[in-house]
């Protein structure tokens, strides 16, 4: 999987969040995207998402130098970030196979071993409302980490996490991510410390 973006461009009214953007992202890269708060990181990474459109210039998806078309890019990404919602009326075990019914996780992966991996197998059947904050950001990173895409982003994935949480996110990381193209938003270098590439904006 490869992401090229061309003089890509994002504005609000009319101030501009950045332009002239210019990547060429690869598959098994870990890319941190950095930059002061409010400088548009999170806005970077949800254009790249396709979760907000672009004002000028182009991002496209291809595979094998086959173009993927727009519509269908969302099949090949994963996303944590903060400001996306779980349904938190479910259970943890409701929830994964809820969630792996319209994107499925990784071959021989299921929603009890997802939960013995992140450490929320004892609380498998309770609703997700009355967990922590630090255990919902686990059930995040879950259904990002191992939904079978080639694709993974994350946004301050550590939001909320305690050192144990933090020390499974870098687990979740070395072991799940070697072959996949990662895009990560953050100026924690706990976040992004598997990156080879760094990406500022705002300058």
């Amino acid at each position: 999987m490869n992401i090229t973006v061309t003089n890509a461009g994002k504005r609000f009214n009319r101030d501009w969040v950045f332009r002239n953007m210019n990547l060429e992202l690869k598959s098994g890269m870990h890319y941190a995207i950095t930059g002061n708060n409010g400088s548009g990181k999170s806005t970077l990474l949800q254009c790249i998402a396709g979760a907000l459109y672009i004002n000028e210039g182009s991002i496209n998806y291809a595979i094998n130098d086959v173009a993927i078309k727009s519509e269908n890019q969302y099949q090949f990404i994963s996303i944590c970030a903060p400001y996306l919602e779980i349904i938190e009326e479910m259970s943890a075990l409701e929830f994964l196979h809820y969630h792996a019914s319209f994107k499925p996780f990784k071959q021989g992966i299921d929603p009890t071993f997802i939960l013995t991996e992140i450490g929320l197998l004892k609380s498998k059947d309770k609703q997700i409302r009355y967990y922590s904050s630090g255990m919902k950001q686990r059930i995040k990173l879950a259904q990002a980490f191992f939904s079978d895409t080639p694709v993974l982003m994350l946004d301050e994935p550590c939001t909320n996490l305690d050192q144990k949480g933090i020390d499974l996110y870098n687990h979740l990381i070395s072991t799940y991510c070697s072959n996949r193209l990662v895009l990560i938003s953050s100026n924690d270098k706990t976040e992004y410390k598997s990156c080879g590439e760094e990406i500022k904006v705002g300058v």
